[in-house]
């Protein structure tokens, strides 16, 4: 039976949010037409038991906006199911904190983008980058285990390790990280994009996070686009083992993941573009009908064989990981070239490159057209890695940019003087 193939699923409750951040894929705020009733909404809770799911993230737009949403959260408790949920933390308060707590909701990660000028610039709102710390604060006090996630971009990366500093000492302690990609109003933003060839320097930067990161009880969770097959590609997937398996082993949407709209849309994972990707609506087929016969949900099901792979192009499709990977991030890939099967984000590919003397960049082609999870596309040049930069690109990211702190400088003085 296929149906089982798949059991985590995200759940967008509503596109209502109180903040309109400059990278948000969804373009939240308002609340979609026609977003599902309470009672639609406990039915669809019982559906996911129904066909296997066991763990289910509410998001938005920003999820206790919707007035129902602890009912429906108490739900998924009741069915037997993880409940855990995704914010923006701008307004929750130790109350809510303590009904969240009593509603079942097992864990929290709440978004820090940036230290406290950067994150408030990016969600276009003063005071978010408190008021995400205070919601923290509270979450600590009723006793929710929280973490963060972290957008990584042209503005965050040079701050990668102080913020890992803020949130440690707040108490988090899973920290998921992702590249920002150019879905919704972050395709409107495309300069604070990271370019591919500037992984080089990314990555070094963000292993030596992770090992103190480890060392300090904080467990790195890399997002979909994050890796592949770097030199450290074990430190950053093993959260904090070194199993000889953990490495990228191809996307998993539809496989073991499900993305849920609020109006109802059903989609193998919840960033990937709604036009191209959604299978069905639950107003008009079952979930179960969903999974089991929509081809928009089945393109994964030929891991493993050539059809896993028919669809590559460019480097992916001559990689020597190439059956393995299938083109790493499916939804990073499509919002940069409108076709899934190519994707320069990749660490192992930057570093081959580098061999050849040779470097990738994404250059704005086409715009998006302003909908939610809409995408525009992107042209990709090969150029000489000692080719001239493009004059008008302040915000070049290299490691030299990289803010670290005090505590970082006497980690590498004192490495420094043992190798002596």
């Amino acid at each position: 039976m296929t149906y089982r193939r798949t059991s985590y699923a995200v759940w967008e409750i509503t596109l209502k949010c109180n903040l309109a951040c400059s990278h948000c894929g969804s373009r939240a705020g308002h609340t979609r037409a026609k977003e599902l009733s309470t009672q639609e909404a406990l039915d669809l809770v019982w559906q996911m038991a129904d066909v296997g799911i066991t763990e289910v993230t509410l998001i938005g737009g920003e999820a206790f906006l919707r007035p129902d949403w602890l009912q429906i959260a108490e739900a998924i408790t009741k069915a037997g199911m993880l409940c855990s949920m995704t914010t923006g933390g701008y307004g929750i308060s130790l109350e809510t904190a303590r009904k969240m707590k009593a509603a079942g909701i097992a864990s929290v990660s709440v978004s820090i983008d940036g230290l406290e000028e950067t994150h408030d610039r990016l969600r276009a709102r003063k005071g978010s980058w408190q008021a995400a710390f205070k919601t923290m604060s509270h979450l600590r006090e009723v006793g929710i285990f929280f973490g963060c996630n972290t957008q990584i971009n042209r503005l965050s990366a040079p701050e990668f390790p102080l913020i890992y500093e803020r949130i440690r000492d707040a108490g988090a302690r899973a920290w998921q990280i992702q590249l920002t990609v150019p879905m919704g109003r972050a395709a409107d933003n495309a300069n604070i994009l990271l370019q591919p060839y500037e992984l080089l320097d990314l990555y070094p930067m963000i292993a030596r996070v992770a090992r103190r990161a480890r060392q300090e009880g904080v467990q790195i969770q890399p997002g979909n686009n994050i890796g592949y097959y770097g030199p450290y590609e074990r430190l950053l997937r093993g959260r904090g083992s070194d199993s000889e398996w953990a490495f990228w082993q191809g996307c998993a949407a539809g496989l073991s993941t499900l993305g849920i709209e609020a109006d109802g849309a059903i989609k193998g994972c919840p960033s990937l573009p709604t036009s191209a990707y959604t299978g069905g609506n639950i107003r008009e087929h079952s979930l179960r009908e969903i999974v089991e016969e929509s081809e928009q949900l089945r393109f994964n099901l030929g891991a493993g064989t050539l059809q896993g792979t028919a669809h590559l192009w460019g480097f992916c499709k001559t990689c020597e990981f190439a059956e393995l990977c299938r083109g790493g991030c499916t939804w990073t890939a499509h919002v940069f070239f409108n076709r899934r099967g190519n994707n320069p984000y990749c660490h192992h590919r930057a570093l081959f490159q580098a061999e050849q003397g040779i470097r990738e960049r994404v250059v704005f082609k086409v715009g998006a057209q302003g909908l939610p999870f809409d995408n525009g596309e992107f042209e990709l040049i090969e150029e000489p890695i000692d080719a001239p930069l493009p004059e008008n690109d302040s915000l070049h990211f290299t490691s030299d940019r990289i803010q670290w702190s005090a505590n970082w400088q006497e980690e590498s003085e004192l490495i420094g003087a043992v190798v002596d």
